[in-house]
């Protein structure tokens, strides 16, 4: 397989980030109405308020998709990571999930968050490669019914290295 490069948003690849999205989400669980509406609206969910999104191309294919959304304290969370089906387990994962790493500490965030699901054990090992420590769920984290666990990467030690 050739290289796998991790590429800025284009308005022309946003049906990819819908596509490949809904695609997982349908394999593993089901489309939400907050699911649907910024998979459908990603430059208004997403892109509006600064957040990014990035994507995963080899052949001159989008293989996978992932995105930083701001959240309410200032920090970012790392939201709507999927691979296409065919190419998962090669690597774009974990190369979208270092990359939204990256750029989470170049735009000065204080820490990234995610919620995930204990039954995603490859997803969950990855997080957790990747520095990502388990934090305790509150009333306020609950706007996906299938997030059972958030997970918290601080970046400030990462920040000085920019």
């Amino acid at each position: 397989m050739s290289p796998i490069e991790i590429l800025g948003y284009r308005p022309e690849w946003r049906h990819y980030f819908e596509q490949l999205n809904k695609a997982w989400l349908e394999e593993y669980f089901s489309v939400e109405p907050i699911d649907r509406w910024v998979l459908e609206n990603p430059e208004e969910a997403i892109l509006k308020e600064g957040g990014q999104i990035l994507f995963a191309r080899t052949e001159g294919r989008i293989i996978g998709a992932v995105a930083l959304k701001y959240n309410k304290d200032g920090g970012l969370e790392l939201i709507k990571m999927a691979v296409d089906k065919p190419y998962r387990g090669r690597g774009a994962g974990k190369l979208l999930c270092r990359a939204a790493i990256r750029k989470a500490a170049e735009m000065g965030a204080p820490r990234l968050v995610l919620y995930s699901q204990t039954k995603l054990p490859a997803a969950i090992a990855i997080y957790r490669k990747l520095g990502f420590r388990e934090v305790p769920l509150d009333a306020n984290d609950f706007s996906y019914e299938r997030a059972n666990i958030k997970m918290e990467l601080e970046l400030e030690a990462l920040q000085q290295n920019y």
